[in-house]
């Protein structure tokens, strides 16, 4: 076969940008989930570039990573001018906090703007501001964080350079890349002030330990993460290092857990190990065996009243005092019609480990509680949490929610009130479409991604739910991300 057979003309895909390309643009727009618009404009017309993490007035460096006819992606390298509305923080910029810059007021605008405007666009509602009921601030705009995950890397970047060195390295990854640790010197802003001052103390002492951290390239070392748990009920930290078994035996282990205590007293409540092996690009943290070194392996928080321990693999909600405001305006909107309520059976699916079903449990009156997740060791932490907490009538299965209702048919047109809180991709058309067949009267849908469930919130008004009301909680200050609770009824 001739060998130029294969080499098929390449179809043109934009006159304006191809993949690969790097780029410097003006940001003029913001839309959802935190993408900055920019435009390119010349002889052959105009285009639109995305660049996530992004404000309008900033101008960006960044690289062409997709493209289309009609607009292209852009991986943001750096901000080579702030915005106007942007003010000076004292605290160490990470890639975590793109909008730490930003006034709060500020970000709140943007992210009630393009969110009414995801629903209007996906979920065909006109009349979306009309619904609008409130948007609930973080009560911690700083420091708001329980948990933190910091890496070691062998390679770090030269800040005065603008280049990758081989050096040690503890903290977030450099921003736009895999390779590149980026030191953290000091208070994020997002996390523990008094541990992140001091996380440059823990990296002095594993330099000198004089073992290596991972190499991202070469995949090898010992150093990997190191991972921390806060309460915010009792102020302690609860500790978790992850190194690889290489070298294993040259650690000691019991002498850092005295170095840790050292620098933070009684706050320490344990540090856990964590040998993982595991050499793929996107290894969790948290995987592979685990041991306690020191004090306890669990933390206890408290929430709207209720304690619940936490362990290192436990989910729990990144932001305590905000998700308080979060499952109180769930209670709100579920308690409204408190007859729909009361001796009655409520479906809480997707439940997780259970806080939304106990709060409601406590505040009713002989109501039923069902919570299904198909996470089997949140269903344990859920049980465990609502025999600590005393609360009767709640029961918890493990299972997707899908098969639950198939096999559970006794709840249709039993159930008044439904309680949804998906992850991030929402509900799958099929599960949709057996919560719908259920009819309850009315469903309290939370979403961490309110992209589907404005999809999802589509196919609810074609099956005769109405929005009776919408709120947005801004869980994740600095970040592009927002929680919606919305109030569906029938009729």
């Amino acid at each position: 076969m001739h060998s130029n057979y294969y080499k098929m003309p390449k179809r043109e895909r934009n006159k304006f940008v191809k993949r690969g390309q790097i780029i410097e643009i003006l940001i003029e727009d913001y839309a959802f989930g935190g993408k900055g618009i920019g435009r390119i404009r010349n002889e052959h017309g105009e285009f639109v570039v995305f660049v996530p993490n992004t404000l309008p007035g900033q101008l960006v460096k960044g690289q062409v990573k997709k493209t289309s006819k009609k607009y292209a992606e852009c991986k943001l390298f750096e901000v080579l001018k702030p915005s106007e509305d942007e003010i000076d923080m004292p605290y160490q910029s990470i890639p975590g906090a793109p909008y730490i810059n930003l006034p709060i007021e500020k970000q709140h605008d943007y992210k009630k703007q393009s969110t009414l405007e995801l629903f209007k666009r996906i979920g065909k509602v006109a009349d979306i501001e009309a619904k609008f009921d409130e948007f609930v601030s973080s009560p911690n705009t700083f420091h708001y964080r329980n948990k933190m995950e910091y890496g070691f890397s062998a390679i770090g970047y030269n800040h005065e350079l603008k280049t990758d060195v081989d050096e040690f390295t503890l903290g977030f990854k450099k921003r736009g890349t895999w390779w590149c640790g980026d030191d953290l010197k000091k208070d994020s802003g997002l996390f523990d002030a008094e541990f992140e001052n001091r996380l440059k103390d823990i990296k002095a002492y594993c330099v000198d330990t004089g073992l290596a951290p991972w190499h991202p390239p070469k995949r090898e070392g010992f150093f990997r993460y190191f991972v921390v748990r806060k309460s915010f009920k009792t102020n302690q930290l609860l500790f978790n290092l992850v190194t690889t078994s290489y070298d294993l035996p040259e650690f000691d282990l019991d002498k850092f857990a005295n170095y840790l205590v050292e620098l933070f007293g009684d706050r320490v409540a344990g540090l856990l190990h964590t040998i993982n092996d595991e050499t793929g690009d996107r290894t969790i943290a948290t995987t592979g065996s685990i041991s306690l070194v020191y004090g306890d392996d669990k933390i206890v928080e408290e929430l709207l009243g209720l304690n619940f321990e936490i362990s290192m693999k436990s989910f729990f909600q990144t932001n305590p005092k905000c998700a308080e405001k979060l499952y109180s305006k769930v209670v709100d909107y579920a308690l409204e019609n408190k007859d729909a309520i009361d001796n009655t059976v409520v479906l809480d699916l997707f439940c997780g480990t259970g806080t939304i079903g106990q709060i409601i449990a406590n505040k009713s009156d002989n109501t039923k509680i069902v919570g299904v997740d198909i996470v089997a060791a949140a269903i344990e932490d859920a049980k465990e949490n609502a025999k600590r907490n005393n609360i009767e009538g709640l029961k918890f299965f493990a299972a997707d929610v899908g098969k639950f209702l198939t096999e559970h048919p006794e709840y249709t047109n039993k159930i008044r009130t439904i309680i949804l809180d998906p992850a991030r991709a929402g509900i799958a058309p099929k599960t949709l479409k057996k919560i719908i067949n259920l009819n309850a009267e009315r469903l309290v849908y939370v979403s961490c991604n309110p992209a589907t469930q404005a999809r999802d919130t589509e196919q609810l008004m074609e099956s005769g739910y109405t929005i009776k009301k919408l709120s947005l909680v801004d869980q994740f200050p600095h970040t592009a991300h927002i929680e919606t609770v919305v109030l569906f009824e029938k009729g």
